[in-house]
């Protein structure tokens, strides 16, 4: 028992210490991110307090509302037409970017 419980450790140990790869490509996001500068501000902070600011959001949270409002789960007649040509590269590299933006 004390050796499965050893290698148990080992194992779990081994998973924590391999490096996770950033999801997303930040500078491919920035290129994308023109498209939403008319509306969240060129740098990521929007001029009116009907659309939320994108710069320093959390990556996850920007991939989870992007692709929500792509799939119609989120719905918002502005930022429908806005994602619909969006790949799940596209979505990742624009959370990369917003998210990488302190």
């Amino acid at each position: 028992m004390k050796n499965v419980f050893g290698l148990t450790l080992i194992i779990f140990g081994l998973v924590l210490a391999v490096p996770t790869q950033a999801a997303g490509d930040a500078a491919a996001g920035k290129a994308k991110a023109a498209l939403c500068a008319a509306c969240h501000g060129p740098d990521g902070i929007s001029t009116t307090d009907i659309w939320p600011n994108l710069r320093g959001q959390k990556y996850a949270y920007l991939v989870k509302q992007i692709k929500a409002f792509k799939d119609g789960s989120r719905k918002d007649p502005s930022m429908q037409p806005m994602v619909a040509a969006l790949s799940d590269a596209d979505i990742e590299n624009l959370a990369a970017y917003f998210s990488s933006m302190k």
